[in-house]
C-alpha cells in the first residue's frame, strides 16, 4: 500500500484529519465526528476489512483532551496495517461514535472501554459493563485508579447484608492490573508505595 497515496486521499476527504507519528504502520487523527465515516471509507474504498484491535487511551487529568479512542485496522488482501486515533472533545463526558455496526467485532470492545475508561459510544445497540457489574462506580483503567484496586460494597446487597463484607482491594503482587514476573518494585515501579503481599503486609 503507498502510504503517501492514501495519506493524502484521506486528508482531501476528511477535514480536520492529520498524520500521527508512527514507527510501525500508517496512523491519523481523527476527528471524533468523522470516526465513524473515516473508518467506512477506509473499509469500502481502501480494502481495510478487518478490525483488529479497538482500545481507550487516557493522558490523565492535567492533559486535555484527556481521553481518545484508538482502532487498528488491517486488509486481508493487501495485508497492510492502519491506526485511527480519536480524542473525545469532552473530558467530563467522554464519547465518539460507535464503529460497531461497520465491525460487528467492535461491540465488545467498545464495552470494554466503556466500562475501564468511561468512554461512551454513541450509537452502540447495547452499551453496558462488560467485566464489572453495573452498577460499580468506577472505571478502573483511568488514571487516577489506583492499581491496588479500591474497596466497594458487594455488589449483590442481600449479600453484604448477610456477611457484612465489602469487596476488597486487590493486593499488588498478582493482582488485576499488575505486569507479571520479578518484584513489584520492578514490574511496576510506579506503585512501589503500594507494594504488599501476603508476605509483606500493607503498612
Amino acid at each position: 500500500m503507498d502510504t503517501a497515496a492514501l495519506s493524502a486521499d484521506l486528508a482531501a476527504r476528511f477535514q480536520g484529519l492529520t498524520t500521527r507519528a508512527s514507527k510501525d504502520m500508517p496512523a491519523f487523527d481523527v476527528p471524533a465526528a468523522s470516526l465513524a465515516q473515516v473508518v467506512q471509507y477506509l473499509r469500502d474504498t481502501h480494502g481495510f476489512d478487518l478490525l483488529t484491535d479497538l482500545c481507550g487511551l487516557d493522558r490523565g487529568p492535567a492533559i486535555s483532551p484527556r481521553f481518545s479512542v484508538i482502532i487498528h485496522l488491517i486488509g486481508s488482501t493487501h495485508h497492510a496495517y492502519v491506526r485511527l486515533a480519536a480524542a473525545c472533545p469532552n473530558d467530563a463526558a467522554p464519547s465518539v461514535p460507535s464503529v460497531s455496526a461497520l465491525y460487528p467485532g467492535a461491540n465488545w470492545h467498545e464495552r470494554e472501554v466503556f466500562d475501564m475508561f468511561g468512554i461512551r459510544f454513541d450509537g452502540h445497540p447495547d452499551l453496558r459493563r462488560i467485566l464489572m457489574w453495573d452498577t460499580y462506580p468506577h472505571h478502573p483503567l483511568r488514571k487516577e485508579f489506583p492499581l491496588a484496586g479500591v474497596e466497594v460494597d458487594l455488589p449483590a446487597a442481600d449479600v453484604a447484608a448477610v456477611t457484612g463484607r465489602r469487596v476488597e482491594a486487590a493486593p499488588m503482587m498478582g493482582g488485576p492490573f499488575v505486569s507479571p514476573g520479578g518484584t513489584m518494585a520492578k514490574a511496576e515501579p510506579i506503585a512501589r508505595d503500594e507494594s504488599w503481599s501476603e508476605e509483606n503486609p500493607k503498612a
